[in-house]
């Protein structure tokens, strides 16, 4: 059975019918564009006729090296002939010509970062024959150069700046801005220009047939799914690289007709704030590409209204129709030939974190969706955004505002000019400063650029422009149409007035606001205050089973936290208040000391500080538990290192060799004492591998004043805060357990320790113990530690480490790096939980120690606690909660919705 590559637009059916009526696999088949300008054909929507290449025929070239598989030419020359009898018109003939367009059209939308090619079939004698036509030499002509340079560049490889070249000497002669103002005489000089810089740089004619055009430009855009902006954007938006693209050929109208004709793009809502408003930018007498590119001012589409009232009413009235049927904002391309309104492409529309949450939340209000749908739109990510830095009021107070543009993607970015995108990614990739990436207008060529930068900046396009659709797309502040901007990329500086400003110097944009800034501005946190998020994490927190905790060490770490919405603590780790600098003389003399009652007095004085410490976490998080791990890490990491001790011992040396008074020589001796005396208790802590040496709960059990000291002071907190009228609810967590015994003695010590300090404060608090599940032997018999444990609390970190046999450290910038591009692991386990293997050993851990203790308390306090991921495989495993950094709490409340509503279907 012959394979059907190619649909028209009116076989909406047949391709349903071949992927079993699934709407996503028809995307899938025919790419998002094709699949929805059938769709809007079946609707009645005024679409030009077409036809699309499937994203099969896509997959099938490619492996076989760049050849069109067998049958889809005959198949793409048959649909050509219906859209000839259709429009009564036949392709490269010159007496009433069909001229065609062929874009491509993933699943998933991928703007600007494949090829298109426009005009196709025009040769210099369907050019004179569209003149006799239409009686529009500019049209014809203008048409014809933009087919040539689209071909040059797209098809036969060769650079756009010769094109561009020709173009501004042309506007140069004759004393005009723009090409808008260039007449037919101008545009047909300027054909005879670009058909020699073909000839030259191509080394070929330009080709005249019509039907080798098309060949031609359908091979360019299959082989445009490889090429290096569109692998790279698909590794920034996690698409995958398999799916192909389709082939979109359509029937050309033109919206550089005259000016009764424009062209544009619009957004059935506000794609910055989600403001359910129509948006977009327009031209009169053009085409498509001018309005993206950036190359003219556009008019905002409000505009429309008063210029074309007819058409502003009739297209309004479509957007609102595709909205409701597709049931998302949509991203429309429109053409308006002499009056007549023709709809190009429709897709969901790319939008800023803070418009994707407004428009999920009304679109919930208006009956479009369901609120669990609202929630499920709103990508995890996304709410990362709502926290992107702002310039404070008085960091803008001290800096001028040098420009003013669109703000097409809020947040504030600072960072050093890069006026070439290759030197934005470099000077990105070697991380030793921020960049901005600062054009004229971007092109696809430049997402690599775009990606690596912090902000970008642009003097020129509209709300609509490929620098605003990727800025979006990415969250990366930006500011577009900044026009008092002059860019000279060759000499690689801007100027604003008698400001110039040079590659490698200090800018800073707001995509709040639209404002430019010269020098470095201080960025701030904002809070997250915004009604339609909070509405949508009332929703979230209403669907979620799996509760949210905080890591926090500090008392203004546990009010963000809280803030936030986190349910309590779920890690506090006490050894971070030990390397405060008041107490760090304190730890190291309690470390260093051989004497029992010297070691007793540095323990008893750093107990005021970790009550008042725990005081304040318990202030914090009235009647939430606060999980307070006991000191973990080596005893070395608070002391200075061998290597830089012996270092100083070396120069002392060297210093009382070269002394000259017996005054200078006592002072060194006494420091060459204490630096010899501290080398030498170094040496006596050092281990061969300290991360599974002695630590955690080995170290309570050796230096049992230390632990106990830690758990008097959170029960004198607890008892403190109590007074006060609040709720202490203090779980005590004693890390790196292995053995069931190391649990029963060190619980035992502690809870003595706990039940002591309560008999004197007079005060009873409701406490547990539990432990930190970081070694695979422990969640191997988790059962037996259950038996002394009433939580169970999983230090993914050290149990991937483990598990692994793999240190985090040495693996992230080693071979890990090279596992991963080679997959042979399929993700970076420090990043997402390794399910098959770490989660597997979880699952077996949690299920024996609820054979214990049926009640257990469950959860994860690692970094994997704020992966989305990890978040969706610890509520499959049946945890009871997850624990992250506080600005990653709203991110894992809505991740753990996401998985209870998923696990639903």
């Amino acid at each position: 059975m012959t394979t059907k590559w190619v649909y028209t637009l009116d076989e909406l059916d047949q391709a349903e019918a071949a992927v079993g009526g699934d709407w996503d696999r028809v995307r899938g088949l025919l790419g998002g564009k094709g699949a929805n300008l059938a769709e809007m054909n079946r609707l009645g929507v005024p679409v030009p006729a077409g036809f699309t290449i499937t994203t099969e025929a896509c997959n099938t070239y490619l492996a076989r090296g760049g050849e069109l598989p067998p049958g889809l030419w005959e198949q793409a020359l048959a649909a050509l002939r219906t859209m000839e009898a259709k429009s009564g018109k036949r392709f490269g003939d010159p007496s009433n010509p069909l001229l065609v367009s062929c874009r491509s059209g993933a699943k998933f939308s991928m703007p600007g970062m494949m090829d298109t090619v426009l005009d196709i079939g025009l040769n210099d004698e369907v050019t004179e024959g569209m003149i006799k036509l239409t009686g529009n030499e500019r049209f014809a002509f203008d048409s014809y150069r933009r087919l040539i340079q689209m071909f040059g560049t797209v098809v036969l490889g060769v650079r756009d700046e010769p094109f561009e070249d020709v173009l501004a000497n042309q506007r140069e002669r004759r004393a005009v801005s723009s090409d808008a103002d260039l007449t037919g005489d101008d545009f047909r000089s300027v054909v005879g220009d670009f058909k020699d810089i073909v000839r030259r740089h191509a080394r070929m004619d330009f080709p005249s047939g019509a039907e080798d055009q098309l060949r031609m430009a359908i091979e360019a855009v299959f082989d445009s799914w490889n090429g290096k902006r569109a692998r790279d954007y698909r590794q920034a938006a996690n698409i995958p690289h398999d799916l192909g693209t389709g082939v979109n050929v359509v029937t050309m109208v033109y919206g550089n007709l005259g000016a009764g004709s424009a062209t544009g793009v619009a957004m059935s809502r506000n794609a910055t704030t989600g403001e359910n408003a129509l948006e977009g930018d327009y031209l009169t007498n053009a085409q498509g590409e001018d309005v993206v590119a950036g190359t003219r001012p556009t008019k905002p589409l409000e505009q429309l209204k008063g210029e074309m009232p007819k058409v502003y009413t009739q297209f309004e009235g479509i957007a609102r129709r595709l909205e409701r049927h597709y049931r998302d904002m949509q991203d429309m391309e429109f053409t308006v030939e002499r009056g007549e309104l023709w709809i190009l492409q429709t897709r969901t529309g790319k939008r800023t974190a803070q418009a994707a949450v407004r428009i999920a939340v009304e679109l919930a209000d208006e009956d479009l969706i369901s609120r669990e749908e609202a929630v499920l739109r709103v990508a995890p990510e996304q709410i990362e955004f709502f926290l992107h830095p702002q310039f404070s009021a008085a960091a803008k107070a001290g800096h001028k505002v040098i420009a003013v543009g669109l703000n097409v993607s809020p947040g504030a970015a600072t960072g050093v000019v890069a006026f070439n995108p290759d030197l934005a990614e470099r000077w990105a990739k070697e991380g030793n400063r921020d960049v901005l990436l600062v054009r004229p207008e971007t092109k696809p060529d430049d997402v690599h650029g775009m990606l690596a930068a912090k902000g970008i900046l642009t003097s020129s396009g509209g709300r609509t422009s490929h620098a605003a659709l990727v800025a979006r797309q990415f969250g990366k502040p930006a500011v577009v149409g900044a026009s008092e901007l002059s860019i000279d990329l060759g000499a690689r500086v801007m100027t604003v007035g008698s400001l110039e400003i040079s590659e490698g110097e200090w800018i800073s944009v707001d995509g709040t606001t639209g404002e430019v800034f010269s020098g470095q501005l201080e960025t701030v946190v904002p809070d997250m205050e915004d009604e339609w998020l909070s509405r949508l994490m009332v929703w979230a927190d209403e669907f979620r089973r799996l509760g949210v905790r905080a890591n926090a060490d500090y008392p203004e770490d546990a009010e963000r936290a809280r803030k936030y919405g986190a349910q309590g603590i779920g890690l506090c780790r006490t050894e971070h208040m030990f390397f405060q600098a008041e107490r760090l003389p304190t730890v190291q003399r309690m470390i260093t000391t051989r004497s029992p009652a010297e070691r007793r007095e540095a323990v008893d004085a750093l107990l005021p500080f970790q009550r008042a410490d725990f005081a304040g976490l318990f202030r914090a998080m009235d009647g939430l538990p606060v999980i307070i791990r006991l000191i973990d890490p080596p005893l070395h990491e608070f002391l200075p290192s061998f290597e830089d001790l012996t270092r100083q011992l070396a120069d002392l040396q060297i210093r009382i060799t070269n002394a000259r008074t017996l005054e200078e020589v006592e002072g060194i001796t006494v420091k060459l004492l204490e630096t010899q005396a501290m080398l030498d208790r170094v040496a006596s802590l050092r281990e061969a591998n300290p991360m599974l040496g002695l630590r955690g709960v080995r170290l309570g059990i050796l230096i049992p004043e230390l632990t106990r000291m830690q758990v008097r002071a959170v029960f004198e907190a607890a008892c403190e805060v109590t007074r006060e009228g609040r709720k202490a609810i203090p779980e005590i967590m004693i890390p790196l357990t292995s053995h069931v015994n190391e649990l029963r003695r060190q619980r035992a010590v502690l809870e003595a320790e706990a039940q002591e300090v309560m008999e004197e404060q007079g005060v009873e608090i409701g406490y547990q113990f539990g432990t930190m599940i970081e070694v695979p032997r422990a969640a191997l018999t988790a059962d037996q530690i259950a038996e002394y444990a009433e939580f169970l609390s999983f230090g993914t970190n050290d149990l991937t480490q483990t598990t692994f046999a793999m240190s985090r450290d040495d693996a992230e910038s080693g071979f890990l790096v090279r596992y991963l591009g080679d997959g042979i692991l399929p993700a970076n386990p420090f990043a997402t939980l390794d399910e098959d293997g770490v989660g597997k050993i979880m699952r077996m851990a949690v299920t024996e120690a609820r054979k214990t203790r049926a009640d257990i308390e469950t959860g994860v306090c690692g970094e994997h606690g704020g992966d989305p991921a990890s978040i969706a495989i610890c509520d499959r495993l049946g945890l009871d909660y997850v624990s992250c950094s506080p600005y990653r709490v709203p991110i894992a409340r809505l991740s753990a919705a996401q998985s209870a509503l998923r696990a639903r279907v």
